[in-house]
């Protein structure tokens, strides 16, 4: 009888510890967009889109380049000090997936696609420190 106890207690554990686990990914720290020069950015686009200037304060303004509005749900994908990639949700707007890469605290490369207004998105392009804001 306790070797059956013991067994489900372990296994409620390792239930929790999952459970757990998507919680700790939406709350991740993305240390490596907080480690981009502050200032204004250049965001050049490849295939002929517009650039952007854009002020950069905490790094993250690359993750909703197409969904400006606040209050969009983010989930962290991935969390590297090199690469992070971010998807979100912006209720009754749309939805998109960004790739943002770092090559120094003043260079990175971007790439975002998802659904805006009920149109498809795809942009991918290089940003640049090129000032103060």
């Amino acid at each position: 009888m306790r070797v059956a106890t013991a067994a489900k207690i372990a296994g409620g554990a390792l239930a929790a510890a999952f459970a757990v686990l998507p919680a700790n990914a939406q709350n991740a720290e993305l240390t490596m967009l907080d480690s981009l020069a502050r200032g204004s950015w250049a965001l050049e686009m490849r295939g002929g889109d517009a650039s952007q200037r854009i002020c950069v304060r905490t790094g993250r303004e690359f993750i909703q380049l197409r969904h400006r509005q606040p209050g969009c749900e983010q989930f962290v994908v991935q969390d590297g000090p090199t690469q992070v990639t971010v998807q979100y949700t912006c209720r009754g707007n749309g939805y998109g997936r960004t790739t943002i890469r770092k090559e120094s605290n003043s260079l990175i490369q971007v790439r975002s696609q998802g659904i805006q207004g009920g149109s498809p998105f795809s942009l991918e392009g290089e940003a640049r420190r090129v000032g103060n804001c």
